[in-house]
């Protein structure tokens, strides 16, 4: 490209800007930083309102599969007013980075560091008709509700908040109630119309991940802890010598609990395919389920959840503790902290320990 030519077009566009309103030139400078600002964030594929009793949130999932919910939605929600210097100057003292719900003096000792890990970093996502001049939507993780709610709830059971916050507290108590009975997941979907429209293959895709083709050979994947300390919380008799040669030798209702315990918590749809690949013939199962995991996902997931139930099978002295313990960690959304033992009826089949 001759220098001439590129002084013509240089030219040509200076003619061009020198000919534009200013409103024009507003319009296409806004663009131009809209297109900085959006690369590389997730678009908002579907949006709704999230109703829990009278209370609503705006909601989207996002092109990666995210729920998140709108912060200043959460905010309005909670009753609480958003923007202003005020905000500005609490939001400073607080850590800088935290949504407007969660910037008030009285809460921070109740925020724990995974909640302050999340919601110090908004999810920022397109949304169309956002009223941001970017089009952007600031939001939060819609896992992460529950906990914001509980903060509330908690600061206000210790009496650390301030009268004209207590009624923040009241409609987070109600959101949360809501959030017990129905998953958050399944609660956006439905607000969004997702639930009609998610990949069909989405299951295809976990199973690929989590079941393996092939029969694996006989790996030990549940430590000997892991009956012993089961045998012990239930009052059973536990032989180490008998587990060496024979493995886990006890009660049928100890399968039961293993697939309670662990194989109910891996993704939704691989305990079926397990047991549609694995059934019980004259009363038995032809294998371990963890011989049809995948070596690279599933059974690594399984070891991990293994591990971590081990490790509250050990700080509980007795069986009662010990389901408070695993209900925290694994089942919060249950609004009774329930013992599933009890719940599991005399068995007609031959569950496999392990």
């Amino acid at each position: 490209m001759t220098n001439d030519l590129i002084e013509g077009r240089a030219k040509g566009g200076l003619a061009r800007a020198k000919s534009l309103t200013k409103v024009a030139r507003s319009e296409i400078a806004q663009k131009a930083a809209a297109a900085r600002w959006h690369k590389g964030v997730p678009k908002a594929t579907h949006t709704g309102i999230l109703k829990i009793g009278d209370l609503a949130i705006d909601c989207a999932v996002l092109t990666d599969g995210r729920r998140v919910l709108s912060q200043r939605s959460v905010n309005r929600a909670l009753g609480r007013t958003h923007g202003g210097r005020d905000f500005k100057l609490r939001q400073s003292e607080a850590g800088g980075g935290l949504p407007i719900f969660l910037v008030p003096k009285a809460l921070q000792p109740f925020i724990s560091s995974e909640l302050r890990a999340v919601a110090e970093k908004p999810i920022l996502y397109e949304v169309a008709g956002e009223s941001s001049a970017l089009g952007l939507g600031h939001g939060i993780d819609a896992d992460a509700l529950s906990l914001v709610c509980e903060v509330w709830v908690k600061a206000h059971e210790e009496g650390a908040l301030r009268p004209n916050q207590e009624p923040t507290a009241v409609r987070a108590r109600t959101l949360l109630r809501g959030l017990q009975k129905i998953g958050i997941t399944a609660l956006i979907d439905e607000a969004t119309g997702y639930q009609y429209e998610r990949p069909r293959d989405e299951l295809r895709k976990i199973l690929e991940a989590y079941v393996s083709k092939d029969l694996l050979p006989w790996t030990e994947r549940f430590p000997e802890d892991f009956y012993q300390e089961m045998f012990r919380l239930r009052n059973w008799k536990f032989s180490s010598l008998d587990y060496s040669q024979k493995g886990p030798q006890g009660p049928r209702y100890a399968g039961k609990l293993t697939k309670e315990l662990v194989y109910k918590h891996l993704p939704p749809g691989v305990l079926a395919e397990l047991e549609r690949l694995n059934p019980v013939v004259k009363g038995r199962r032809r294998a371990h389920h963890h011989r049809f995991l995948s070596g690279e996902i599933g059974n690594p997931h399984l070891e991990k959840h293994v591990v971590v139930v081990i490790a509250l099978m050990r700080i509980s002295p007795d069986w009662i503790t010990f389901m408070k313990h695993f209900n925290k960690n694994f089942q919060p959304h249950l609004p009774e902290q329930t013992d599933m033992f009890d719940a599991l009826e005399q068995p007609n089949d031959a569950e496999v320990l392990d």
